[in-house]
C-alpha cells in the first residue's frame, strides 16, 4: 500500500475503500503516523479545493465521513505507537436548543487529522455538560457551533458558566454558526470566531500555540 493512495481516497471521498486501504498499509507494518501523514495531505487537500471553490460544503462533508472511518481502523494503532506525547484537547458542542452538526463534524473530523484530541458532546449541549466535561479532561480549548439565532445567547451562558466554574482562564472559546461574526462573537464572550471548518483548523491551531 502506497501512501500516496491513501492521500487519494481521501481527495476521491472513497468512504466505501478506506478502511480496507487503512488496514492494508497497517497489515505492512506502515508506521500509523505515516498513515495519518497520508490521510491528513489528503484533507489539506480538501480543504484547498473547498477554498477555492472546486468542492463544496457536499465535498467537504464526504471527506469528513471518509476520515471518520479510515479513524476507527487506525485509532488503536496511533494509541499504542503514542504513549508519549500529550495532545491538545479540544471538547466541540453545538449549544443548546441547536441541533445541526453537520459543521461541527467537519471540524471534529479535521482537526482528529491534524493530531488533536477531540471531545464531542454532540447537539443540544447545555452548558452544565461542557464545563463538566472541561474539568475531566483539562481541556484547554472549547469549540461551539451555533447555527440559530435564537441560540447564540448560549454562547454567553457557556461562558458564564466557565466563568463561574473557575474554568475560563484555563480554556479558550471558540465559536463558528451562520448568525455569528466576530464582534457578535467577542460580545458574547468568545476569544475567537471562524467563518467555517477550514478557517476553524486554521485558527484552534493558533489558539492551541497561544
Amino acid at each position: 500500500m502506497e501512501f500516496e493512495k491513501l492521500t487519494e481516497l481521501i481527495i476521491e471521498l472513497e468512504v466505501d475503500d478506506i478502511q480496507e486501504a487503512v488496514r492494508e498499509a497497517l497489515g505492512e507494518d506502515k508506521d500509523p503516523f505515516e498513515v495519518l501523514n497520508a490521510l491528513t495531505k489528503g484533507m489539506d487537500e480538501v480543504g484547498r479545493r473547498y477554498e477555492e471553490k472546486e468542492y463544496y460544503l457536499t465535498e467537504l462533508v464526504l471527506a469528513g465521513e471518509t476520515m471518520k472511518e479510515a479513524f476507527e481502523v487506525l485509532q488503536p494503532a496511533l494509541a499504542d505507537a503514542d504513549q508519549s506525547q500529550e495532545k491538545t484537547k479540544i471538547i466541540l458542542a453545538t449549544v443548546k436548543g441547536d441541533n445541526h452538526d453537520i459543521g461541527k463534524n467537519i471540524l471534529g473530523s479535521l482537526l482528529l487529522s491534524s493530531g488533536f484530541e477531540i471531545h464531542d458532546l454532540g447537539m443540544d449541549v447545555d452548558e452544565t455538560k461542557i464545563v463538566e466535561k472541561v474539568k475531566e479532561t483539562g481541556a484547554s480549548i472549547v469549540a461551539l457551533s451555533s447555527l440559530l439565532t435564537m441560540t447564540v445567547e448560549q454562547i454567553k451562558i457557556v461562558d458564564k458558566a466557565l466563568k463561574n466554574a473557575g474554568l475560563r482562564d484555563q480554556v479558550k472559546l471558540i465559536v463558528g454558526g451562520a448568525p455569528l461574526n466576530e464582534d457578535l462573537a467577542k460580545e458574547l464572550g468568545a476569544d475567537d470566531f471562524a467563518e467555517d471548518a477550514v478557517e476553524g483548523v486554521k485558527h484552534i491551531k493558533a489558539l492551541a500555540e497561544n
